[in-house]
This record gives C-alpha cells, structure tokens and sequence, in this order.
C-alpha cells in the first residue's frame, strides 16, 4: 500500500489551500483514513479522519475532509488559513498496522 499526498504550498493568512491523497494496492474493508499534521518541534497531531461510511471529525471548522472510495482519495479543505497551520500534512490510512503518506508542506504566511 502507498500513500501518495499533493497539495501543499505557500499561502498567505485568510487563504484556503486543498490537499489530496491518493491511496494504491491492496486497499480493503471499511477504513478509516485522515490527515495529521507536524509543526517544527511539535508532536505529531491528528487533523480531520473519516470512515469509509462518511463519518467524519475535524480539530477545527476550517478543516473539511472529505473521501472518494471507489478513488481511494481523501482530501481536506483548508479554509481561513492562520499562521500556526504551518505545518507538514501526511494522510493516513488505518489499515493493518497503518500506512503514511510522504507529508506535505503546508506554509501559512501572517
């Protein structure tokens, strides 16, 4: 299985920003996948994750996840970006013993 993440880039404060991830091999069974982010000298925190029925949860609003299963895609929205978002973005899928995708950066200007 591998996760292939897109999307990340600079924006300035205020803007959106979509990531996606795209998910190949053998991808099976009801899942859960979602998206983490890591901040310079921060832990590892969980974003956005969603079940293959559309169950979804979010830390925040501005942070719309959504997913395609026939794709195996799952992307997030990112809206009214602030600085402290600056952070690389990996997605994830929670299956077997889990696999990340490579991370993205995301850089939010003030």
């Amino acid at each position: 299985v591998q996760l292939q993440a897109s999307g990340g880039g600079l924006v300035q404060a205020g803007e959106s920003l979509r990531l996606s991830c795209a998910a190949s091999g053998s991808i099976f069974g009801r899942n859960v996948m979602g998206w983490y982010r890591q901040a310079p000298g921060k832990q590892r925190e969980r974003v956005a994750t969603i079940h293959y029925s559309g169950f979804s949860n979010s830390i925040d609003s501005r942070f719309i996840i959504s997913r395609d299963n026939d794709k195996n895609t799952v992307s997030l929205q990112m809206n009214s970006l602030k600085p402290e978002d600056t952070a690389v973005y990996y997605c994830y899928l929670a299956q077997d013993s889990g696999y990340w995708g490579q991370g993205t950066l995301v850089t939010v200007s003030s």
